[in-house]
């Protein structure tokens, strides 16, 4: 008899992302949870390419209106993705993560957070197990001298400018916590997304609409509080900011915990301390640096440049400028894939997955 969860999961492994199986079936609990039966079947016919409701429609053989509630419906659901390119809604088959899981947002429970904790490490150490870097470091753009090279994605703040519609989340890492019993002291309305699109968000039921303001208004909240702002790692074609901490993030907690070495790449900037200028106070070492980067010998503070992220959350609060971002090395500079298609093919190589588009 067919087992369509182990269907949805094969065809999720097949991704460049990845959806590993385990001996539990921890991974075929989680699909269970998310799909029917009947959603589950549905989203194997889903491709893993944007398409309309339309062109869906005509190759299911179904009524164009009908094909479109049915495809939002599990939009809602997290079970699918959909956003608009070229003034027409999409829809398209999406990876586990950075996808599924984070679509859960509203439907998220203390029963699914568990699912989830039990299946992290697996999943994550294949996530990250892989080059190129999933996700990437953008550092905070002011704290990046003026007269230094700043590329497209390593300006988080040009992001927010190329764009016309904008929306903000709450940070599903935080929630999954505070169900664990693990509540964050950060804001939790901080997760960005943003298109090139006009009116990109009417129709997505995540998160709520917001202004350009509103976004850099964000942003500078999640720096003031030290967050680390992470984003696709990608050159062009970024659509979300993700602000992290160390004690949520499922990015930087697979750095941190699970040493996936591909799940992060840190930006082309390193912190330096001025050691004329520093006061030795410890506030970077002890309440800004996310990777413990930071560490005291002899009565002096220093960098470490191996674990540094360049993130700069260490240096909004350094109150004698003690602190700057400077490029790193050319023998350490990292070029990202070009766009998403660039990324999903080197990433497939390297995995050893054919990539298929039904």
């Amino acid at each position: 008899m067919k087992d369509v969860y182990k269907d949805l999961a094969q065809k999720l492994d097949g991704l460049p992302q990845g959806y590993p199986a385990t001996e539990s079936g921890i991974e075929l609990k989680i699909l269970q949870k998310i799909y029917s039966p009947e959603e589950a079947e549905m989203a194997l016919k889903i491709r893993p390419i944007p398409e309309t409701a339309e062109v869906i429609a005509q190759r299911l053989g179904k009524p164009a209106s009908e094909m479109e509630a049915i495809l939002d419906d599990m939009v809602g659901k997290g079970q699918i993705g959909s956003f608009k390119h070229l003034g027409q809604q999409m829809y398209m088959f999406f990876p586990f993560v950075i996808g599924v899981y984070e679509f859960q947002l509203d439907r998220m429970d203390k029963e699914l957070t568990e699912m989830f904790e039990e299946y992290a490490p697996r999943l994550l150490r294949e996530f990250g197990g892989h080059a190129p870097a999933a996700a990437r470091v953008v550092p905070i753009s002011k704290d990046v001298g003026a007269d230094l090279l700043v590329h497209r994605h390593d300006d988080v703040r040009g992001m927010i400018e190329e764009a016309k519609s904008f929306k903000v989340l709450d940070c599903i890492c935080r929630k999954e916590q505070a169900l664990e019993g693990h509540p964050c002291k950060h804001t939790v309305e901080v997760c960005l997304a943003f298109s090139n699109e006009e009116e990109a968000f009417e129709k997505d039921p995540l998160g709520r609409v917001i202004s350009q303001a509103e976004a850099f208004a964000v942003l500078d909240k999640a720096e003031e509080e030290g967050l680390v702002h992470c984003t696709y790692n990608v050159q062009s074609g970024q659509s979300f900011v993700c602000n992290c901490c160390p004690c949520c993030c499922g990015i930087l907690r697979g750095v941190k915990e699970y040493k996936a070495p591909y799940i992060l790449a840190k930006s082309n900037f390193v912190a330096l301390i001025d050691q004329d200028n520093c006061v030795q106070c410890g506030v970077c070492a002890d309440e800004r640096c996310p990777m413990e980067a930071i560490v005291e010998e002899d009565g002096d503070y220093k960098v470490i440049p191996e674990r540094c992220i360049g993130c700069g959350a260490c240096i909004s609060t350094c109150t004698t400028a003690a602190i700057q971002l400077v490029r790193r090395p050319d023998s350490e500079q990292d070029t990202p894939p070009a766009d998403l298609v660039d990324w999903t093919m080197k990433r497939a190589a390297n995995r050893g997955v054919e990539l298929k588009l039904d």
